[in-house]
């Protein structure tokens, strides 16, 4: 009765953790950029009591072993790159990456990786995103700029003064990596390399497997409600099912306690 008491611990412990993804997920869900994260498990090791192949008679081999597991236990958490739905919103500043790669910003020294391209001009004149880190390498707009265009492949051309021409400021370069899923969150929309996502491959956008950039549109968060909230109802019901395992291996205890006295 003991190991069914520590193994239906071990479910519930498993589901409560998928109902904090889940929830962390719902919370984001307006999130420019964000991307869904899921629970990989395995299962723990097996008590093993008979061996397959072992001999029961002469003769004669048993074809199955006889094994009881111990539970399971949480193995990764794992961002699912999948495209977000991109919005319309008009403005010339916003951006969305529509395919492969991220926007590459300078945090206190440090690149950092974002799929949010909402855009903003600091008071110096830098391309920065919303929370005021700039991107890398870096855009100066001049400060009589009239309008700002963004080409797919990330050409920033402005109009400036009384000019009728056209002039290049800059171009946003995309970084992507070998295995994105292995990049570290940092909040603030801030994705951070780590040795199992590979060092970053910088690029074009449009070019050698990098997606375009779409001026006026954001990529929305890719969290999907009806889903989120049918895995919220299934980890809920799981861990109801956990708990009742441990209510009957009680019960049974109970009983085997009364039949010894």
């Amino acid at each position: 009765m003991l190991r069914a008491f520590s193994t239906a611990a071990t479910g519930m412990t498993a589901q409560q953790m998928i109902v904090d993804t889940i929830a962390n997920n719902l919370a984001n869900i307006n999130t420019n950029g964000f991307k869904r994260s899921q629970v990989d498990f395995q299962d723990l090791m097996y008590v093993r009591m008979q061996e397959p192949g072992t001999e029961t008679a002469a003769g004669v081999t048993a074809p199955t072993g006889f094994e009881i597991g111990s539970g399971v236990r949480p193995a990764s958490t794992l961002k699912v790159f999948q495209q977000g739905e991109t919005q319309n919103t008009g403005r010339d500043l916003d951006v969305a990456i529509q395919g492969d790669g991220f926007l590459q910003v300078t945090v206190n020294g440090q690149t950092k990786y974002t799929r949010d391209g909402s855009l903003r001009v600091s008071s110096d004149g830098q391309l920065v995103t919303s929370s005021g880190y700039p991107l890398s390498p870096a855009i100066s707009i001049p400060a009589d700029t009239r309008s700002i265009a963004i080409g797919q492949d990330g050409t920033v051309t402005v109009m400036t003064g009384t000019s009728t021409t056209a002039t290049t400021a800059g171009t946003i370069q995309l970084a992507k990596f070998a295995n994105p899923s292995g990049l570290t969150s940092e909040g603030g929309n801030l994705l951070g390399d780590s040795p199992a996502s590979g060092t970053a491959t910088i690029g074009t956008a449009g070019t050698n497997g990098f997606g375009i950039i779409t001026q006026n549109f954001l990529e929305k968060s890719n969290v999907q409600m009806v889903s989120e909230l049918v895995n919220l109802i299934t980890a809920q019901r799981a861990y109801e099912i956990n708990s009742r395992a441990i209510k009957a291996g009680d019960e049974m205890l109970q009983t085997a306690n009364r039949l010894s006295t």
